[in-house]
């Protein structure tokens, strides 16, 4: 059983440095010969940049530097080195990283939190990217003061995802988000086994994806999703006994439309032996289920797995057609417990962009549709929303909250926090030269389970920090009361940023 918050211990945060010998950050720092090793700049540094060396000290940590806006500070090295050895300078590599979805600051920033569990201190923006669009345009307003009398406790991050009192079991995880659907074939085994281990460390779950239930995740049943979707690989009956949450994927947002597809050259010898298909041949998953045109039909599948599996909940995972409020109401009469609203900013490096930014209907304009049509439908309060496509920081989590879910999926995240870059070769078998969306056994080495489960444990923790931050700024103490709080959000396209306090702010 799934803890509630009311029990549940949180983990703790374990310092889970970069894998590599030179961490990507923003600044970088170089001493020269001058230096007369006198360590003055270790002794000064509050933020461990510095290490001792033989000959001088070795800035081996710079990722870690405030940068330039350290001058006024009476520590700044740069500027109290007796011998003027150190040279600041913004880092090369930092200004080619990213993209405007996951800008540098994004990345480096999530790859802080992940090592340290906290808030980067390098004035990286962390909350929002550069895309000039979706989450990015939206801003929190924050009450200059709150009224006396606020509640002033604990603040209660857990979610129910059973809401429709059918009998079966009450599964509450206490922070509102879960893992999404990366299947073995896609990611390597070392990847998938560190997102389930760090999902049942907290408490939530972590979906399998469409490639099936490598038998590595058996210790981990009680916080596992497993998917059925159209290409129906992997699934068995004696799998689907196994979990409390069951996901049926109709549709991916970022091609819907389009079903799944993995290259042959990630399809080894195992990955074929679990989806039964011929090494090397790529395999694709059709859209739709050919055996679901109607709610009736569907109510057929949802009935299958309550039949198979008495305990297990229901998830039905949809893109965000125009018509995506009718879909969800269908979903709920045909049984689900959960519906997860899946929008076009989601998806790995795989996805084509002709189709993430073309087809399906933006997350923030899906999720408000949908909670609003539930409300008038009379069902809102018995049935939950989870959100995903392009959740990439926990200000985006408490938007989507905001609007209507109740919770959220993430998936780049937590590839990101194993030090992704990402480079969109997440289709090729070598693609991956840091490990992750890779089924090559040597490049799946780069990435060691424990140090990856740490990474992924650390930046929810962080993220479940900024939210309770949010609520308690807000003056609520539960994150249900942030559900549907359209007026706690402007846009700006319809504000000028001097009008906005608070986020705006920070």
């Amino acid at each position: 059983m799934v803890c509630s918050e009311d029990s549940f211990v949180f983990p703790k945060v374990e310092r889970a440095r970069s894998r590599f010998k030179n961490a990507l950050g923003k600044f970088k720092i170089i001493i020269d010969k001058r230096c007369n090793n006198c360590g003055l700049c270790i002794e000064l540094c509050p933020f461990g940049v510095f290490k001792k060396g033989a000959k001088r000290p070795k800035p081996q940590n710079d990722h870690l530097c405030i940068g330039f806006v350290c001058r006024k500070n009476p520590y700044h090295c740069v500027d109290r080195c007796p011998k003027g050895a150190i040279s600041l300078f913004v880092n090369p590599s930092f200004e080619i990283l990213g993209d405007r979805r996951w800008t540098g600051d994004l990345l480096v920033s999530t790859w802080h939190m992940a090592e340290t569990g906290s808030i980067p201190h390098q004035g990286l923006n962390y909350k929002t990217g550069d895309s000039r669009g979706g989450f990015d345009k939206l801003r929190f307003v924050f009450p200059e003061k709150l009224p006396e009398g606020t509640y002033n406790g604990e603040i209660d991050t857990a979610i129910e995802l059973n809401r429709s009192n059918d009998g079966r079991p009450n599964v509450r995880i206490p922070i509102p988000l879960y893992l999404g659907g990366m299947s073995f074939g896609s990611v390597s085994i070392t990847t998938m086994l560190s997102r389930v281990k760090a999902a049942a460390a907290l408490g939530t779950f972590c979906c399998t994806g469409e490639g099936g239930y490598p038998e590595e995740l058996i210790p981990y049943d009680d916080h596992v999703i497993t998917q059925v979707a159209t290409g129906l690989f992997g699934v068995r009956e004696e799998t689907i006994k196994r979990v409390r949450i069951v996901e049926f994927k109709y549709a991916q947002g970022a091609k819907p439309g389009l079903g799944g597809h993995l290259l042959g050259d990630k399809v080894t010898p195992r990955v074929a032996r679990m989806r039964e298909a011929v090494v090397g041949s790529a395999l694709f998953s059709p859209f739709p289920f050919h055996s679901v045109y109607s709610v009736e039909d569907h109510k057929k599948h949802v009935d299958w797995i309550k039949e198979i599996n008495p305990r297990a909940l229901v998830s039905v995972k949809v893109s965000t057609p125009t018509d995506v409020d009718m879909v969800a109401v269908g979903s709920y009469y045909a049984g689900a417990h959960i519906v997860h609203l899946d929008g076009s900013y989601g998806g790995t490096g795989a996805a084509p962009d002709i189709a993430k930014k073309n087809i399906a209907m933006p997350i923030e304009y899906a999720i408000p549709k949908v909670h609003k049509f539930l409300i008038e439908e009379g069902i809102r309060d018995r049935i939950t929303i989870i959100a995903s496509g392009g959740i990439r920081t926990a200000y985006d989590m408490a938007k989507a909250i905001a609007l209507g879910a109740d919770g959220v999926c993430l998936g780049t995240a937590d590839l990101v926090a194993l030090e992704c870059i990402r480079c969109h070769h997440c289709e090729s078998g070598r693609g991956c030269a840091r490990g992750i969306a890779t089924t090559d056994p040597e490049l799946s080495n780069l990435v060691e389970l424990k140090w990856g489960t740490q990474r992924i444990i650390n930046l929810y923790i962080a993220w479940r920090e900024q939210l309770i931050d949010i609520l308690r700024r807000l003056g609520m103490k539960s994150v249900t009361e942030l559900v549907g709080r359209y007026d706690t959000l402007v846009h700006l396209d319809y504000v000028k940023k001097e009008e906005v306090r608070g986020e705006m702010e920070d």
